[in-house]
This record gives C-alpha cells, structure tokens and sequence, in this order.
C-alpha cells in the first residue's frame, strides 16, 4: 500500500503528462510548486535546472510547472511518488503523516527562532531527517531545506490573546497535528488545501488562516477581508524539495552526484532570496492597511504544551538535542 492513496482521477490527470525521458542524451526533469512564479522557493529550483542543464551540456533539462497547475501539494505528492512529476517542492505537513520524524519540525514553538531552525537545518539534525525521509516507503528523495518562515495568524477580527480564538475557523495544512495546534491556541483549526484558501475566506467558510507573509501576499488572501496579521509565531518550518525515487533510481552515480550538489546550492540561494522577500512583502501588506500586531505568545506557547508533549514523546531525545543547539 502507498503511503499515500492515488485517487482515480489523479491516475486520469497523469495521462496527460508525458513521462520522464531517459536516454543517453536526453534527461527531462518536470518540476512542480504551488508557489507563483517569481516565488523564492520557484527561482531557486529553476536555477537548479538551469545548473544541471549547463553541467550536463543540455543532456539533463528541466521544465518547471509553479502556481499548482499539476495540482495540489497532496496531488503532486502522489504524482511524484510514482514518477509522473520528478522534482516538487512540498510542505513537511504533507509529510508529516507518511514519516513521522519529520513531526519534530512540526510542533509549535519548537524554534526559539528562524535563526535556531537555519541552524538545526543545515547541521546533523537536519541531515538524519533528510536521511529519513529517502530511506522511508515514501519513494521519495529529500535533496533539500527550503526556508518558509514564521508562520503567524491573520483574520478579521484583532487576536491578541487565546480567547479571542475563540469560534474562530482558522484554515491549517492537513495533519493533524497543525489542527491540535489551532484548537489548543484557542482556534477551531479546520484542515484544507492552499489553492482552497482564497475563496473559502471570500465566502465566510472560514475566518482566517496562519502563513507567512510572501504566501500571505502573493495568495492575494490579504484582500479576503483579513485586515490584521497577528505575530503569534507559533510555527517556524521548513519546506523541503524532493526528487521521485523512480527517477533517481534511473540516474547514474554522476547524475545523482550533480543534482545533490546542486540540491545543497538551491536550499542556500532560496535562503537569500527568501530574507529579500520577507522584507518586500511585509511592506507591501502594510502598505495595502494590513495591520501586524505584536503580542506577548508566552500564553499561547503554555496553550500548546499538551501538542507538544503528545506528538514529541517519541522524539524526546531529538527534542532536547534541538533545544541545546545555541
């Protein structure tokens, strides 16, 4: 069984995709986000590309597919577990419920800050989860970190405090992890799609979500009615870039050598390009009347204590180990 069922009309969509094309000449890579075009996480994987393309002489290419048009994150999971797509970037949530260890980076408050993660992400640590993850049934290999920020709440209404959470719907990834973590915050976390999002805020379906401020911005979610964005900073993950297993398995041992060196630059120059991001996108929200609250999050770190002693008492000794990295 699949860690991750294949719904029937994703086995139709994947007719319409041409498959992997492996010869002694020629390597066609696909590449697939969510993210928009001109998005960090895009460019970098794009770049990638463009270095394995110029290294290899034109024998390995890419094309790359952003703005979900292969489908959701979960979609393209499935698609890229098969070898129908062969290099996505993806949210640890969605793998959260497939190899368990990536949980660690899951819990909230479980960074002291960006900083922290940057370095628990580029050490050891974030090596044995890279590991983990290749060598898991997922059928997939983690060729890399992508920095995806600090994840605050935006609404319609002020959040200052837990209780005013309270009978709020605050859209979260799907695991159910980020759902504990909405409802212990003070929230009704409600599990759904990114490309969702837009309209259910439009529609009232929901009241708010929680994300980062490029993604907050070039969602356009911000012009759904959500004028405040609450610095909880409950969550601080990375995302990861993936290669299919089925296509790596056809790659030589010079090949694989190439796109790993080429995986370790892509997670340093999104780094860059993230920080730039950040910056630009805050002061556009702000410029747009977005107001960003700053809040003392000690109430809300102390709501979420029974999260993480629920979901890390497997990891008790990789949390410590997290925690004493200075």
């Amino acid at each position: 069984m699949p860690p991750f069922k294949i719904l029937r009309h994703s086995l139709a969509a994947l007719t319409l995709i041409a498959p992997l094309c492996v010869s002694a000449q020629n390597i066609v890579l696909k590449a697939a986000d969510v993210h928009p075009t001109g998005y960090p996480n895009v460019v970098a994987v794009e770049n990638l590309g463009k270095k394995l393309e110029a290294a290899t002489s034109g024998r390995i290419k890419m094309q790359m597919f952003p703005g979900g048009v292969l489908g959701s994150e979960k979609e393209v999971v499935e698609q890229t577990q098969i070898g129908a797509i062969q290099i996505a970037r993806i949210s640890l949530g969605v793998l959260g419920p497939v190899v368990p260890e990536v949980n660690i980076f899951n819990m909230p408050f479980m960074f002291r800050d960006e900083a922290h993660l940057r370095q628990i992400i580029d050490g050891p640590i974030g090596q044995e989860l890279l590991d983990k993850i290749s060598s898991s049934s997922a059928r997939l290999i983690a060729l890399g970190f992508m920095d995806s920020g600090t994840r605050n709440l935006y609404s319609r209404k002020a959040v200052r405090k837990p209780e005013d959470l309270k009978g709020q719907k605050i859209r979260v990834m799907g695991n159910p992890l980020f759902v504990d973590t909405m409802n212990a915050m003070g929230g009704n976390g409600i599990s759904m799609g990114h490309g969702e999002v837009f309209s259910a805020l439009q529609t009232g379906v929901i009241d708010g979500a929680e994300n980062n401020p490029p993604t907050f911005f070039t969602s356009n979610q911000y012009t759904a009615g959500m004028k405040y964005y609450t610095q909880t900073r409950h969550l601080i993950i990375p995302e990861i870039f993936v290669m299919s297993k089925v296509t790596w398995d056809k790659l030589s041992a010079p090949d694989q050598a190439l796109v790993k060196k080429f995986g370790r630059e892509a997670q340093l120059e999104q780094r860059e390009l993230w920080n730039k991001s950040v910056t630009e996108y805050v002061a556009k929200l702000k410029a747009a009347g977005v107001e960003f609250i700053d809040i003392d999050n000690k109430p809300f770190y102390e709501a979420t204590a029974p999260v993480r002693a629920k979901y890390g008492v497997q990891f008790a000794d990789l949390m410590k180990r997290i925690a004493e990295v200075k």
